[in-house]
């Protein structure tokens, strides 16, 4: 496949197209093969349209893409179940990666996609991905899948997988490709083996690399139908992201949001604002679209760029520009804004991309304080957590929507100011390399601040703020109270036992500084007139990470490897192929196991596993994600070149 690198442009409208996961390598081309006769199915009882909305007005959720790229130990799905406590009340939708299988197994970011209906991919198996959005929705959050359906991957020119779910065959046929597909090339080894192709040309952006869908043909919506009721009402997912709808025309995707009844919908139109602005009317505005241009704006305030190149300085009257989704109160309902993703990242030297260079929460603090949806990156989350759940809280407690009103302070180059209107109260968010020196305006006080950002909620919240979050500790830290309050020198009184402070409890003056040194519930109340006003509880849990071993066994009676080798990694490789010669054993269940110890050091370890026979021996799949003893058998059976595994766990540790 072609790389292809999109940069749009702060001001322009870029024509080029671009696909999330464009910079796959270039494949060689396979021998044609003839596509196969379909045998009779039987059709799918017709059921009746449901009403989709695109995405819901004065929605105060907020969104984590859950992923970046090559995060295959981060976006492990029982990973990311572990982070369900840690997200509950601040995160309200999580964007999964694309969980369908491939053709190509071994860690595949999944943008280009073979099986509808089989989701066992390089994040975890279908059962672990069950579980997760099981445990989401227990938590309050809604799973976003990413729906790859501009393009399909085939075996040779033109084979389909035929997929069989509740009795009906799902197979898309050579009839289902675009004409025009890839430039041509299709066509021209269609005409040599004979083989008849869609009448119909590609609607948008052509793809290289996977086959073009026929969006017009009725087996092409028949079968994105089934697929995408399946991930909606039988995995269980909320909402879907879109991937690459410049490819087709927006109407289908109207068409199969209604006919699922989806909730929630967003589109990767990648290009200038007006373009996006027509595919949402293009959908009935029964979708949402990442708004592009707000993150070039961003982008250039941050790094000052002009033409797209680097200064030495930022420019955060950037930020000003009016051509983005959020700025247009006829649209912003519709935008999910965004400073990052995995497109636009820096992934090595190789691959700059276009990320961004520096305040990288000054940009987070901006975004998650306008309208519009925020969609925070995971990198990000993982770097800053603490500072960006705060802004959340701000967010939310303020009452800050999708669709808020909001007005410029400032616009300069060293500092940006604006304020928004939520539900609730007021925020004034500053960002710039001058907002440390901001003092506010009349009627609000400065809740947080950070490396060039400060908020400021309005003093009718009537509240207390506390600086640090909720959540787990490795160590002790220090907090800071503040009162927010319409009348002057409002004090705060708070406790760490968990019971409610009262007038006599211990007493502080707003902006100062308290230790927690330990496991507590504080609870914090303000304190105007002898009267203690809403009470805020914050949980704290203080434990250091205790580094730990387990075990790896595994059973190689199957394939009889001899010798075994096991090969580890983390986040990089520690040994060299093919790792390290198993030769001790044990006798469980009347069956001989291999094992391995091996060990946790930090709280965001996973151990990653590979069985071999040796160097150019054959090899299991990756095993990934490990963090507690388990029990592998190596099957004869295959997944491509590499033989399966089956986690026989369960059997053996009750």
């Amino acid at each position: 496949m072609k790389k292809i690198y999109l940069t749009l442009l702060a001001a322009m409208a870029l024509t080029l197209g671009a696909c999330s996961s464009s910079n796959d390598p270039d494949l060689p081309d396979p021998e044609p093969t003839p596509a196969p006769t379909p045998s009779p199915e039987p059709e799918p009882e017709p059921e009746p349209s449901l009403n989709s909305q695109g995405w819901a007005s004065d929605y105060s959720g907020v969104m984590l893409q859950g992923f970046s790229w090559d995060s295959y130990n981060e976006s492990q799905w029982k990973v990311l179940e572990k982070q369900a406590d840690e997200l509950k009340g601040y995160i309200d939708l999580v964007w999964l990666p694309q969980s369908g299988k491939c053709l190509e197994t071994t860690q595949v970011m999944g943008y280009m996609p073979y099986y509808y209906f089989n989701q066992n991919s390089s994040f975890g198996s279908e059962a672990e991905l069950r579980s997760l959005i099981t445990k989401f929705k227990a938590a309050g959050i809604g799973a976003i899948a990413d729906v790859v359906i501009n393009h399909r991957n085939t075996e040779g020119w033109y084979n389909f997988p035929a997929e069989t779910y509740k009795g009906v065959t799902y197979q898309m046929q050579p009839t289902d490709i675009c004409k025009d597909d890839d430039g041509g090339k299709t066509a021209t080894h269609a005409a040599t083996d004979g083989i008849s192709l869609s009448q119909n040309n590609d609607e948008g952006t052509d793809f290289g690399g996977c086959r073009d869908i026929d969006h017009k043909s009725e087996n092409v919506q028949k079968v994105i139908k089934a697929y995408l009721k399946y991930l909606k009402d039988d995995l269980g997912y909320t909402g879907f992201r879109y991937d690459m709808v410049k490819g087709f025309d927006g109407s289908h995707v109207a068409d199969y949001n209604d006919a699922t009844g989806v909730e929630y919908s967003v589109g990767e139109y990648w290009d200038g604002n007006d373009k996006i602005e027509s595919w949402i009317n293009r959908t009935n505005k029964k979708s949402a679209a990442f708004d592009f241009q707000f993150r070039y704006n961003v982008r250039d305030a941050v790094n000052g760029a002009a033409n797209g190149k680097v200064t030495k300085s930022s420019d955060w009257s950037k930020l000003n520009s009016n051509d983005n989704l959020m700025h247009d109160a006829n649209y912003r309902r519709y935008a999910v804004t965004f400073v990052e993703n995995h497109d636009t990242q820096k992934r090595s030297e190789s691959e700059q991309n276009d990320p961004l260079r520096k305040d990288t929460i000054a940009a987070n603090a901006y975004m998650l304080a306008m309208p519009g949806t925020p969609c925070i990156f995971q990198p990000h989350w993982n770097a800053y957590k603490s500072e960006i759940k705060e802004m959340i809280a701000a967010r939310k407690y303020a009452g800050i929507t999708n669709m808020s009103n909001y007005a410029n302070k400032q616009s300069k180059k060293t500092l940006y100011v604006n304020e928004v209107t939520g539900t609730k109260h007021k925020l004034l968010v500053a960002v710039g390399n001058d907002a440390a020196g901001y003092a506010g305006e009349t009627g609000y006080t400065k809740i947080l601040s950070g490396y060039h950002y400060a908020y400021f909620l309005s003093n009718d919240a009537e509240t207390s703020w506390t600086s640090m979050p909720s959540g787990s500790y490795e160590e002790g830290f220090k907090t800071t109270l503040t009162a927010v309050s319409q009348t002057e020198g409002a004090k705060l009184v708070y406790t760490l036992d968990g019971s409610n402070p009262t007038s006599k409890s211990t007493t502080v003056e707003s902006g100062k500084e308290i230790s927690i040194n330990g496991t507590c519930t504080l609870k914090v109340g303000l304190l105007v007139n002898g009267e203690v006003r809403n009470i805020a509880t914050h949980q704290y849990t203080i434990e250091k990470f205790k580094a730990y071993k387990f075990m790896v066994y595994v059973n190689a009676d199957a394939v009889k490897w001899s010798p075994l080798y096991c090969y580890t990694w983390k986040k990089a490789a520690s040994v060299e192929w093919p790792g390290e010669k198993m030769t001790e054993t044990k006798t469980i269940g009347d069956k001989t196991w291999y094992y391995k110890e091996v060990s946790i050091d930090n709280a965001t370890e996973l151990v990653n596993v590979i069985f071999n026979n040796g160097k150019d021996k054959p090899q299991t799949v990756d095993i990934k994600g490990l963090t507690s003893t388990a029990y592998f058998e190596i099957e004869t059976s295959k997944d491509g070149k590499k033989h399966k595994v089956k986690d026989v766990t369960a059997e053996y540790i009750k």
